[in-house]
């Protein structure tokens, strides 16, 4: 039984809603939303729930009134980054309705004439500023929805710092209303004064001459994180990665992560990665805090340990990367217990202690043994000679 309908509402309220919209709503029993959008209904007989804050705290009152035709309204499309989303997560489809209205991501582009395939499209809306890190390209383009008032000025701020001040910025307020108001200029000359609350930032990137510019494909510089030496070099972390072959969705264990490298770059590498960094030293864990932020993927986790005993409570893997705390062969039997099928599992060893149990390992598992020589062109007194790094022996295996 499809007792609950979620409804997207524009700007323009009743009257641009299709047929059916208007038809769920006018037969509602229940009606959920904020103030703002339950102000654009006429009275009915209805039943009005208010969100709560936090908005997962309507959820109990929701799901108690299953049976009685229960209308949700949300802003625009409910399923990008709205509340039908989280919706989906603890009512069944076969139980609901989504009706969705054309959203600010949609009507932006419409304006811009920007084909939304192409546009990166983020909230900052309860998220960090730096998910914008990941997505700071030359020629990028991208639609942000907003905090409040306030965020343009952030954005513009944030672009500037980060050396983007040349990005184009417009700002769209009350898209598709009556009051709908376009603002443009370029973030480090950007003097407009606080809006509306509802606004949309339109984000056309161009580096200026401190720009860093970063590719997402894995062999990041090794200055591109703060670190104190623990760090998978860029040559072998490029080799590393290539192995661990990060895949849209999944997760990464990095165990004994340094500065966190290898599952910062997990995460950039594939749409929606995750990634769970276990560290036991404090201040290599702010090192992992400061680079995942910089490097625009603020959501990585961090957990505090020592593996094996770090490990017992987290969510099964897809795949686990082992650079430092390889000391002991119950490291490596309690990760290869916890890999999900077809999970990949890659261990780099530089001392010969580690060497011996990655070589026993592939005795007993099978799997990829490589040894990994690198050498850089460094200066030898006035001329440049070569210097080797230490070889790395790197063990893969797939469950």
């Amino acid at each position: 039984m499809k007792w609950l309908a979620i409804v997207g509402i524009g700007e323009d309220g009743v009257p641009g809603l299709s047929a059916a919209a208007r038809d769920q709503v006018a037969r509602a029993e229940v009606l959920v939303g904020g103030a703002r959008h339950l102000a654009m209904i006429p009275a009915t007989s209805a039943e009005r729930l208010h969100w709560s804050t936090p908005l997962l705290d309507t959820l109990p009152a929701i799901k108690a009134r299953r049976g009685k035709r229960v209308v949700v309204l949300a802003s625009g499309d409910p399923m990008w980054f709205g509340i039908g989303a989280t919706l989906a997560e603890h009512v069944p489809p076969e139980e609901t309705t989504v009706l969705p209205h054309a959203g600010a991501f949609s009507l932006a582009a419409a304006r811009l004439g920007w084909p939304l395939a192409e546009i990166a499209a983020l909230s900052v809306h309860g998220r960090p500023f730096d998910l914008l890190a990941l997505h700071l390209t030359p020629a990028g383009r991208l639609l942000v929805l907003s905090e409040d008032r306030r965020t343009p000025q952030k954005a513009a701020e944030y672009l500037t710092a980060r050396g983007w001040g040349p990005s184009r910025m417009v700002v769209f307020e009350h898209l598709g209303g009556a009051d709908e108001r376009r603002i443009e200029g370029t973030a480090d000359h950007w003097t407009h004064a606080a809006g509306a609350d509802l606004n949309v930032i339109a984000i056309a990137c161009h580096p200026g001459p401190r720009a860093s510019i970063l590719p997402r494909v894995p062999g990041l510089p090794d200055d591109a994180f703060v670190h104190d030496g623990q760090l998978t070099k860029r040559e072998v972390r490029a080799a590393t990665l290539a192995a661990l072959a990060p895949l849209p969705g999944q997760l990464l264990w990095d165990v004994g992560a340094g500065c966190g490298s290898i599952a910062i770059e997990w995460m950039r590498a594939a749409e929606r990665a995750r990634a769970i960094a276990i560290e036991r030293h404090e201040t290599r864990r702010d090192y992992i805090a400061r680079n995942s932020a910089a490097l625009g993927v603020p959501s990585l986790c961090i957990v505090a340990g020592d593996a094996p005993a770090a490990l017992s409570d987290l969510p099964a893997p897809d795949a686990i990367f082992i650079g430092g705390g390889l000391s002991n062969s119950q490291v490596l039997d309690n990760c290869i217990a916890a890999l999900k099928p077809g999970g990949r599992l890659v261990a780099n060893a530089v001392t010969l202690a580690s060497e011996a149990l990655l070589i026993a390992a592939h005795g007993r598992h099978g799997g990829r043994l490589v040894r990994l020589s690198i050498a850089r062109a460094e200066p030898v007194g006035p001329f440049p000679g070569w210097h080797s790094l230490r070889p790395v022996t790197q063990w893969n295996w797939t469950r």
